[in-house]
């Protein structure tokens, strides 16, 4: 078992759940444009590269007989299988992040914040919700790329997430984006102020102000 503490550790570590076209994307890409250490953890996948992906920026692509090893390895901290490929976020890489001062943020569903939930004894769990059904719905209809049925199932799955959002501490409303982002970073500012955390940071400012 990994655990996480933030009194031992710099960084925070953020769960960020959300059905399928809340917006969840485009917040943490804006948050992460206006603030600084604070980063998206790379998972690894055994599906192949997309176009315009990047090695080590969109995903770490490896074997699915590479991955079964890591898990075996217990190298993950939460891993699924999605339409026949796997997914998983590393410990390894998590802990040094953290250890390095810098906050880390999980773009995964309930099922994998309910996984490293079970590993990590302090970690913040953020939940976005879409203003109205019908508003999710027309997002995901913008996108024009699915077909009514698939668009029908993505709204059942994104139903299904919802039904997840008392697991988390803090929930967004993403009606106003610039008014969820504002949230989301108060919130990230609010942890980063934490007597425990600046304590740790200006360690030295503290020591020679009370010499």
């Amino acid at each position: 078992m990994f655990s996480h503490s933030p009194e031992a550790d710099c960084g925070m570590l953020y769960i960020i759940s959300a059905p399928s076209g809340a917006g969840k994307t485009s917040l943490v890409k804006a948050l992460l444009e206006e603030m600084d250490l604070i980063e998206v953890s790379v998972s690894y996948t055994t599906r192949e590269k997309r176009p315009g992906e990047r090695e080590g920026v969109d995903y770490h692509y490896i074997t699915k007989e590479r991955f079964e090893q890591m898990i075996a390895e217990e190298q993950f901290i939460e891993h699924a299988e999605v339409f026949g490929n796997y997914y998983g976020t590393s410990k390894r890489q998590i802990k040094e992040k953290l250890k390095a001062g810098i906050d880390i943020i999980l773009e995964i569903d309930w099922q994998g914040a309910q996984q490293v939930r079970t590993q990590f004894d302090s970690c913040t769990n953020v939940f976005i919700l879409p203003p109205s059904r019908q508003e999710l719905l027309s997002r995901l209809q913008e996108r024009g790329q699915d077909s009514h049925e698939v668009i029908q199932q993505r709204m059942n799955e994104a139903i299904e997430q919802l039904s997840h959002y008392d697991e988390f501490e803090y929930l967004i409303v993403n009606d106003q984006f610039s008014h969820a982002l504002g949230e989301l970073k108060a919130l990230i500012y609010a942890f980063r102020l934490r007597q425990t955390t600046q304590c740790r940071r200006h360690h030295s400012l503290i020591d020679a102000l009370l010499i």
